[in-house]
Order: structure tokens, then sequence, then C-alpha cells
């Protein structure tokens, strides 16, 4: 009880921080409009009656909750689901399931707004992507006797020393956990040690690995492809961070001098550093194309400055470098440009996705890089030698496709509570 009384009052003294960080205008940061509100628990009430309830933070757990909504809404189409995301961006990707969901924003974590959340609700459970844990949304759900499910659930070495040394918080978030789905055995070994009864647990793999591409986007990325370059060299900046762009164009140009007509498409990570990261290459002089903008056709960057179209791009590109990875980010999905059959390219900070990173490096479907010169070394090897490249991308289409079965354990756990 004094945890959630010193929790209480501390997030209450914080707010306007929180809602500051959460609010405050920035360049590209796209607004919440007039669904701010729904942040307080003043969300419209449900079309359905008691639907599921599946909260995905932001962007990286939407995507791994789309396939599970697909996959759950195949098994079951009349279960109603509501999914909340706490992001703009979050909430983009989720509107794209259209019929197959509703959405609100989630409430943050006050008990009169999560309060006010569940009586206009009325969630039937509650679906947590990748350990998403909030103290007062949990014995809010405790008191009304909700399930409350983990998906895809890790809990790293670091995270679990922390949550020792602050034990007391710890059985305050797990008490009204009804099950954890965990991606690995060390995972589910981790939360045990803290205490969770083991028949709370249980292992099901990575639903990561479960991602599968439409033809759809397959189809469009040859035809961005057609419009870029079939015969060019074409390589991709993923999911990119500020210091980490700056390195990718020092590459570029090295890479320029030895292939003239080669491309790079760079994706920043979030939309209010597109313009920036457009200055970024203008000032080098290179030449620029932006995805919103008339195609340049000798460009030698092409900005990705839109949002749900990275797939598009990876599928366009014949090499991928993952970003998050050049600076101290822990990286980024390695799994996404590997479904696709790409050579994956990292840096060496991938501390998020150490396993797929372990799995994807053992069977030589990755490659490691140190900075932009070890970066720009590894393209010219791949690009000069076909064979190679096929190979590795090759290699990484094979480690997902071994890793495959996440969701139809997930879903046998689910079904028992919803």
């Amino acid at each position: 009880m004094i945890y959630r009384l010193l929790y209480n009052l501390l997030i209450h003294l914080l707010s306007p921080l929180l809602l500051g960080l959460l609010y405050w205008p920035k360049k590209g940061k796209p607004s919440f409009g007039r669904r701010w509100p729904e942040h307080l628990g003043l969300v419209p009430a449900s079309r359905q009656d008691s639907p599921v309830w599946l909260h995905a933070v932001s962007v990286g757990e939407m995507i791994a909750a789309t396939s599970v909504i697909k996959a759950l809404k195949a098994e079951q189409p009349d279960l109603p689901i509501l999914v909340t995301t706490t992001t703009r961006t979050g909430a983009d990707l989720a509107e794209k399931l259209g019929d197959l969901i509703e959405h609100r924003y989630a409430p943050l974590d006050f008990p009169w707004a999560i309060a006010l959340f569940l009586r206009r609700i009325r969630p039937r459970a509650l679906l947590i992507m990748e350990t998403e844990l909030w103290p007062n949304w949990l014995v809010a759900c405790g008191r009304k006797q909700l399930p409350v499910m983990v998906l895809n659930a890790r809990l790293s070495a670091r995270s679990a020393k922390k949550y020792q040394r602050f034990h007391g918080i710890f059985q305050l978030l797990s008490a009204n956990i009804s099950h954890i789905s965990c991606q690995h055995q060390a995972d589910a070994d981790r939360f045990a040690t803290l205490g969770l009864a083991k028949d709370k647990l249980s292992v099901t793999g990575s639903i990561k690995f479960d991602i599968d591409y439409s033809d759809d986007v397959r189809q469009q990325g040859q035809q961005l492809r057609d419009q870029l370059g079939i015969a060019r060299p074409v390589w991709i900046g993923a999911s990119t961070h500020a210091g980490e762009d700056e390195q990718l164009l020092d590459a570029h140009k090295l890479l320029l001098a030895q292939q003239p007509d080669a491309l790079l498409i760079l994706v920043p990570r979030h939309p209010q550093r597109f313009d920036h990261v457009a200055e970024l290459i203008t000032q080098r002089q290179i030449t620029l194309s932006r995805r919103t903008q008339a195609m340049i056709a000798d460009a030698q960057v092409y900005l990705g400055d839109t949002m749900g179209e990275l797939p598009m791009m990876l599928a366009a590109a014949d090499i991928a470098f993952v970003g998050g990875s050049l600076i101290e980010r822990g990286g980024h999905n390695l799994l996404e440009p590997a479904a696709l059959g790409k050579p994956v390219l990292t840096g060496p900070s991938v501390f998020n996705f150490n396993d797929i990173y372990q799995r994807l490096s053992e069977n030589n479907g990755l490659i490691t890089v140190q900075d932009s010169h070890t970066l720009v070394d590894a393209l010219n090897h791949l690009f000069k030698d076909k064979a190679s490249r096929l190979q590795v991308g090759q290699h990484a289409l094979d480690v997902v496709k071994n890793n495959k079965g996440a969701i139809s354990k997930t879903l046998q756990h689910i079904n028992n509570w919803v």
C-alpha cells in the first residue's frame, strides 16, 4: 500500500512534466488533435459490447499486435477488440486495421483516468504487449476481476535486478496479472525468480518471428524499385536516429565515390526529424528526393518522410541497415528486412534485440559494422558479390521461417481468458 501511495503522489507531482513531454509541439511531431482528453480517460464509449482491450504503446508494439489481432479475428470473427496506444504514430498504425478493431488513446496511469476509461469501455480482459506494466491499471483491473495477460513479454537481466531492488513494486505489479507469455525461457526464469507463480508463466517464443508480409507490400516495393532504378545499387537505412543519419550519409558519400549510381533510401525513426534530416542531406551536397514530393530521377538519397511505408521501402532495397544501433539506443527490429530476404546490417548496439541478433549472426544472416568506414566496406562487398548478397539474405529469411509459431501458442493462452 505504501508503494502505491508514494507512486501516486509522485506521478501527480510530475504530471505537468509528463503532460508536457506528451503534448509539447515539435516541428514534424503529429498532433493528437481533439482526441487528447482520451489520455485522461475521457474516451467515447465502445460501440461494442464488452470488448477485449489490447494495449500496444507505440509503433513497435503495434506491429507485433497486428499479427495477433489478425490471427485472433481469423479464429473468432465476432470477437470485439479495442486497441489503445499512447502515441499518435502507434494510433496511425492501429487505424490501418480498419473495422477489425476500435481505437482509443490509452489513459495515463492516474487512478481517476483508468477508472473513467474502464467505466466507459467495460472490457472483458486486458492484453498487454511486451511488459508495458502500469500499477494503477493493474490494480483497477484486479478490483473489477478482469483477466490481465502480458503477451510477447521480455525481462532483461538489468530490469530483473531493478525489480529485485524494489521488490514491493514488482509485487504491486504482478499481484493482478493472470498470465505472462514470455518470449524465451530466460525471461520466464527471471519472472519466476522475482516470485511470479510458475503456473502463471509460459514460453511461447517471439511474436516478431511470425512477421509475414503481404503480396501487396512486395508488389508496392517492386513498383517503387522500378521508379528508383532497377539496375542501380540500392540500400536502405531504416529507423535511424540523430547522430546516426550523419554516419550513414558519410558512408553513402564514400560509396558514391566507387559506385556513382548508388542510392540510399533513408527512413528516420521519428517524423519530427524528417525536415532536419533533409537539411543534413543537402548540406552534404547530395541530391535529394523526398517520398512526399515529385520523384527526382538522378537522386542519390531518397528520404522516406512518411509513416507506415517502411515495409514497402525495405522491399525495394537490395541491402538493409537497421538503425538505433550505431548509437547507444539498443537497435530496432532486425526481422523486418530479414523476413523479406534482405541481408541485414547493424551497428553494435543491439541490446533490445539480443536474442534476434544472436540467431541471425550465428546463421550468417547479418553483418555487424562499427562506423561509417566499416559500413561502406560491407556495402561494397555485398554490392560487388551478388552471390554473397543473396546468400546472406536467404540465411536471414531462413532464421525467420525456422522460428515461427509464437502466435499460435499465444492464442492458445489467450483463449483461456477471453
